[in-house]
């Protein structure tokens, strides 16, 4: 994503909460304020560069870029990650992380913690995030990241599962894109880091994707 490129959004009604589905992986919950994320996974990328695999440092780098602009567009106060902010342990893209953080006056982080994230409580504290344990509900909305079973009280907005699907070209050609997965009780939000890939096995059932390129969305 670069400063010219397009934001599309996508209105949807989940429990009488209306939430904006972006093509760039993000929700933007307008009556909050909020950017809802999830599977940013930074560090992953200075993890597997320890590992002796080149993987270019620009990945992150991006990543934030991406996040910034969006932050801009929305007039964004607060992100919702939900789950898998980190990747691993402390490594030199959490360095990077931590100066991108200083431009913000007032940004509040909330995050629901996911099964990558491991480090210590003193570190989430000195980024300024506030961390939930298990789970977050504010209103009819409930944020996890690897949803389990479903809310009767609420509305469940996950991650974890990287949802993607599969579409049938001409010929044998395929082609894999990002997707929210929404039912009537839960939605599955696309990883934002653009380094993860793809899930276009598990769909919950009577599961509506909701697939997005850089020009708008459709639905399989």
């Amino acid at each position: 994503m670069t400063q010219n490129s397009k934001i599309v959004t996508h209105k949807i009604l989940c429990n009488n909460e209306v939430l904006e589905l972006t093509n760039q992986r993000v929700i933007f919950w307008k009556s909050q304020s909020s950017l809802i994320l999830s599977d940013l996974h930074i560090g992953k990328s200075a993890h597997f560069q320890k590992s002796g695999i080149p993987i270019p440092s620009s990945i992150l780098a991006k990543d934030l870029e991406r996040l910034l602009e969006l932050i801009h567009h929305f007039k964004a106060n607060e992100l919702i990650v939900v789950g898998d902010l980190f990747h691993a342990s402390y490594n030199s893209d959490l360095d990077e992380f931590k100066d991108w953080l200083t431009q913000f006056n007032n940004l509040k982080i909330k995050l629901i913690k996911g099964n990558h994230d491991r480090l210590k409580t003193i570190v989430y504290e000195d980024f300024g995030i506030e961390v939930f344990h298990k789970d977050l509900q504010i209103y009819s909305l409930k944020f996890v990241h690897d949803f389990k079973k479903t809310d009767k009280n609420a509305f469940t907005i996950s991650g974890h599962t990287h949802p993607g699907v599969s579409i049938k070209g001409k010929g044998k050609q395929r082609i894999k894109l990002p997707c929210f997965q929404v039912t009537e009780s839960q939605l599955i939000l696309p990883a934002f880091s653009l380094f993860t890939g793809l899930n276009t096995k598990d769909c919950p059932k009577n599961c509506t994707n909701y697939c997005f390129t850089e020009d708008g969305f459709f639905e399989v």
